[in-house]
């Protein structure tokens, strides 16, 4: 109870912003390619700017609760949305271009990170954000890495940026060059990161091609296997940063390394594979409406902790370390956008 009582007033107020900006996103459905995350963090920074909310004794326990304990348990109810099952038929066909794509934004964010000397974490967020899901996956990464709340509020924000110019690009683009239906789903689900951003080029996409939403439904689950990839990333990332922090010559068991949030995530993705392979009738029904609950309430978990990363980010040096970051990101969008295109026209989808 006295734990309860520290948290809940940081907590309240983070619950706050992320209802407000759940609430802008849902009264204009323009802004969905924008995300409520992104307005979490910005109504987040603006509070912590003109209040100083973050360095108030009774505030801080429970906003620094929210941008790590609920961003972890966000990750974990993210496995709810997963049918691994489902995912594993149209991964098949996706997979060569998912894991070329992965391996470019890895690729071009190391090398980034070494010839402009892009912050480390920052370089691996960025990375890892634009190569697999967006937020989710800088959620399930940040904690791995050990990064401070200006680093994942920084990254979060180049990611979320190029997200929203590929959603207004894409569909334009890829009537320009020729893709077919099948070819816009595997463009969209593989060069967007962010679900929302997915769904909003592949809605636009079904609008001018009259597809009836199966371009949605294509692009969105080649989109959930790339979400697949957050497990042997952040394995190998804990991996890495065990052995940084327990120096050399130490025996380390992997299972100690796994962040538990990580194998709870897996777990989840486990159960919803099994319910839907076992489950019928009523009871299906009733397991996937609270399996869609638990990831609505995902999504408001990772707006939640975006609103205390947002609360804790020093604006000024934020804007002042910025170039690069983007700099990273949109050469990393470049390239992603390029590879995915590149191996469709090698395998003979385009």
């Amino acid at each position: 109870m006295k734990r309860i009582k520290e948290i809940s007033a940081g907590m309240a107020v983070c619950i706050v912003i992320a209802a407000a900006a759940t609430l802008i996103v849902g009264l204009v459905p323009a802004l969905e390619i924008v995300g409520a995350p992104v307005f979490g963090i910005l109504i987040g920074i603006a509070l912590g700017t003109f209040t100083k909310v973050s360095t108030r004794e009774n505030f801080r326990p429970g906003i620094s609760f929210t941008s790590k304990k609920i961003l972890q348990a966000a990750v974990v109810l993210l496995g709810f949305g997963l049918n691994l099952a489902t995912v594993g038929k149209v991964g098949l066909v996706s997979l060569p271009i998912i894991l070329s794509t992965i391996a470019t934004s890895l690729i071009v964010a190391y090398m980034v990170f070494k010839l402009f000397n892009v912050p480390s974490k920052v370089a691996t967020l960025i990375g890892v954000g634009s190569s697999i899901c967006g937020g989710s996956a800088i959620a399930a990464t940040a904690p791995v890495i050990k990064a401070d709340d200006e680093e994942i509020a920084q990254s979060i924000s180049v990611v979320f940026l190029f997200n929203v110019l590929a959603a207004l690009i894409f569909p334009t683009l890829g009537d320009v060059i020729g893709l077919t239906d099948e070819g816009f789903g595997l463009f969209a689900g593989t060069a967007i990161n962010d679900t929302s951003s997915v769904t909003a080029a592949a809605s636009v996409w079904d609008t001018l091609h009259g597809t009836g939403g199966e371009v949605l439904e294509y692009a969105t689950i080649v989109k959930l296997t790339r979400t697949l990839a957050i497990i042997p990333i952040t394995i190998v990332l804990s991996v890495i940063e065990a052995k940084k922090t327990n120096g050399k010559g130490q025996k380390l068991s992997i299972l100690k390394m796994i962040p538990s949030f990580i194998i709870y995530f897996v777990l989840a993705s486990a159960l919803t594979t099994i319910v839907n392979q076992v489950f019928t009738g009523g009871a299906l029904a009733a397991a996937g409406a609270l399996f869609a609950f638990l990831k609505k309430v995902s999504k408001f978990f990772i707006v939640m902790a975006m609103s205390a990363i947002g609360i804790n980010t020093d604006i000024v040096k934020l804007i002042k370390t910025g170039a690069k970051p983007i700099a990273l990101g949109f050469i990393c969008w470049v390239m992603i956008s390029v590879v995915s295109l590149a191996m469709q026209h090698v395998l003979g989808m385009w």
